[in-house]
């Protein structure tokens, strides 16, 4: 199947994958710690291990990074 992760075309060689399995695929790093939407949609974490990713569909990783300067 083909799929746009991050805006990058990308082939996987399966026709349906979970987000589970996707972010195992892709071996991110900390996937306890990666927000996903999916076709502009915002998963809940309970819904990585049932959620179907298919043909043509739109994943975006997403990072939250805390931080600031220190005074």
């Amino acid at each position: 199947m083909t799929i746009r992760i991050n805006g990058k075309t990308e082939a996987l060689d399966s026709a349906s994958l979970t987000v589970t399995e996707i972010l195992a695929v892709r071996n991110v790093p900390d996937p306890d710690m990666v927000s996903v939407q999916l076709n502009g949609d915002i998963l809940e974490r309970e819904e990585f291990e049932t959620r179907s990713v298919r043909e043509g569909d739109e994943l975006e990783f997403l990072y939250f990074m805390g931080g600031g300067s220190p005074r």
